[in-house]
């Protein structure tokens, strides 16, 4: 019986995160899911957020994009748009980005350009709020 489960995230760059865990907490569409060893499959959307990771009684954080994650009793694959540790964070870059987003959508844009912007928004705004309550 395990008492880790490996978290994966994969990025259309990279894959950005690869280690074993001990628990992940994720903004699921439904809300908070905290994910231990032996979870039942699952497969669900994730929101832009924070992704929480306790690894050798640490924790660490990393702000996500919009996503899917799926889980099984040994493995956590999240598969988003945008995946930042906190400590990598640049908060002046994402407070001009939100800046930015917010600006445009006061325009008027076609369909597809809302959005983008409102995706950009949702980066910045996830990126902000990990930054500022971790201050990493």
């Amino acid at each position: 019986m395990a008492n880790t489960l490996k978290l994966e995230i994969v990025t259309p760059d990279a894959k950005t995160y690869s280690e074993d865990v001990d628990m992940v907490t994720l903004p699921a569409v439904e809300g908070e899911m905290g994910i231990y060893p032996q979870h039942v499959p699952l497969m669900t959307q994730i929101v832009s957020g924070e992704v929480a990771v306790r690894k050798d009684g640490r924790d660490y954080f990393l702000a996500v994009g919009e996503g899917f994650v799926e889980i099984t009793g040994e493995r956590v694959a999240i598969m988003t748009d945008m995946a930042i540790r906190a400590e990598n964070i640049d908060e002046a870059k994402a407070e001009e980005a939100r800046r930015r987003a917010e600006a445009r959508l006061a325009e008027r844009l076609d369909d597809e350009e809302s959005a983008m912007v409102s995706a950009a928004l949702a980066h910045s705004l996830a990126q902000l709020k990990v930054k500022r309550r971790h201050h990493s």
